[in-house]
């Protein structure tokens, strides 16, 4: 699927986002432009991405890094958050790698003090970091398959956001904005995914609490809820993956620039504007009418 050209007027800016394709194992500054730039108040503001070593949250790491923010990197490994920044093709100084348990405490506080430390306040946390359990019945899943995606995709975006609220309601200018990874699977299921299902159920309420409890500290939450992006992880479904009527079907991707693109203007936005929801989908994807 080939981009077309967008352009938003924020505040007194405007950003293009030109012609461009996104697949699977392309370098992901392809799809970037260096020079593009939302608005100057994003520039030098300070981000903090989890999940940050792969798919959705590297693509979104660097397109931020484009954007002028400075960025912690959070992930399980190390390694691969490396790759992420030297993926980004910028100069030293603009992003760190912390590697984080979110499911952990002490790992999530870590995290917030090293990007505070190394850029002095937070200006937006992307909630990213997430797993799924395998694609058993329900009556099958262990108590361990259900507690681990639990823990992870639902506790730990809990941990963030705390940390996140401890940060921007003492710091000078107060507030910051707070983006959660919904999914598709915030509103409707698919088959045998119980614990996912019901993780980013929760993040929908997750999100309107923090919305609500952020305002008198001028932090603004929203959440992108996303549909079959083209991720190494998603690559599955071009292939074919169980349908709610039993069959098995292959359902059309999106290229992943479009998620980048729509995270890029939530974080955008002046914090007297906020995107509360916001969905970005395959359209052909069998999402409207599922079940």
């Amino acid at each position: 699927m080939w981009g077309v050209c967008y352009f938003w007027a924020l505040g007194a800016g405007r950003w293009a986002l030109g012609a461009g394709r996104w697949a699977l194992g392309a370098d992901p500054r392809a799809a970037i432009p260096a020079s593009s730039k939302l608005d100057a108040m994003t520039d030098g503001s300070v981000a903090i991405v989890t999940g940050a070593g792969s798919g959705i949250g590297r693509a979104v790491a660097i397109g931020l890094l484009q954007d002028g923010f400075r960025v912690a990197l959070a992930g399980r490994r190390a390694a691969q958050l490396e790759e992420t920044i030297a993926s980004a093709g910028l100069g030293p100084g603009r992003a760190v790698a912390v590697p984080t348990d979110v499911t952990d405490p002490e790992s999530v506080r870590t995290l917030f003090a090293r990007a505070e430390q190394a850029f002095g306040r937070l200006d937006l946390l992307f909630n990213n970091a997430g797993v799924s359990a395998p694609g058993v019945m329900l009556e099958d899943l262990t108590v361990e398959q259900w507690k681990t995606v639990v823990d992870t995709n639902l506790t730990g975006a809990f941990y963030c956001t705390q940390q996140a609220f401890a940060i921007m309601k003492r710091q000078d200018p107060m507030g910051g904005r707070i983006i959660n990874n919904g999914s598709i699977s915030a509103y409707a299921p698919r088959p045998n995914s119980a614990p996912y299902t019901a993780t980013k159920h929760a993040i929908t309420g997750l999100t309107k609490s923090t919305s609500l409890d952020g305002r008198k500290y001028n932090i603004a939450c929203g959440q992108i809820d996303i549909g079959n992006a083209a991720t190494e992880m998603a690559a599955k479904m071009a292939r074919g993956v169980p349908q709610a009527n039993g069959t098995i079907a292959p359902e059309p991707l999106m290229d992943l620039k479009h998620v980048v693109d729509a995270v890029r203007y939530m974080a955008g936005l002046p914090l007297e504007a906020n995107v509360q929801f916001l969905t970005v989908m395959a359209t052909r994807m069998p999402f409207v009418g599922r079940g």
